[in-house]
């Protein structure tokens, strides 16, 4: 028999922007525990962002660079009569946030670049533009589900 679900632990809000999504983002951008350090690099990311100016603060571009990152469908892979289908599903609203902040983090990491916020910086100006590298894997995820409709009957 399988134990109870663990409790679902909810998170501080920073104290910059008195937000829960934010500590979230700099959680899955930390690396060997060093929260200070992610921090830090958030933070200088945003000011980046506002130092570069546009039409958009730092939060505002941050909050429309996930937004748009965020997948709606994703293909899962099932085997069926020896075959391997990739059928198309719907994503959890909590993996949703997740797989955006993580495809964000991961291609910032890849960008060329002097230091991580600046690198940072620059993928979240780009997806909130609705481009980079974050901005095309969502299309992609997008484009795998709408051609692998027909297995949608499998789910």
């Amino acid at each position: 028999m399988r134990k109870k679900r663990a409790p679902k632990r909810f998170l501080a809000p920073d104290p910059k922007f008195n937000d829960q999504l934010v500590t979230r983002f700099i959680n899955t951008m930390m690396w060997s525990g060093k929260k200070t350090i992610a921090t830090t690099i958030f933070y200088d990311a945003m000011a980046i962002i506002d130092k570069n100016g546009g039409e958009m603060d730092g939060y505002t571009t941050w909050k429309e660079a996930i937004q748009n990152v965020t997948p709606s469908v994703e293909v899962k892979s099932k085997r069926i009569g020896g075959a391997n289908f990739q059928i198309p599903a719907e994503v959890r609203p909590d993996r949703k946030i997740s797989l955006s902040m993580k495809w964000i983090i991961k291609y910032s990491r890849e960008r060329n670049g002097k230091s991580m916020a600046e690198k940072l910086a620059n993928e979240l100006t780009a997806a909130a533009k609705k481009e980079g590298a974050a901005f095309k894997k969502r299309e992609d995820t997008h484009k795998m589900a709408e051609a692998n409709k027909a297995f949608a009957h499998f789910r």
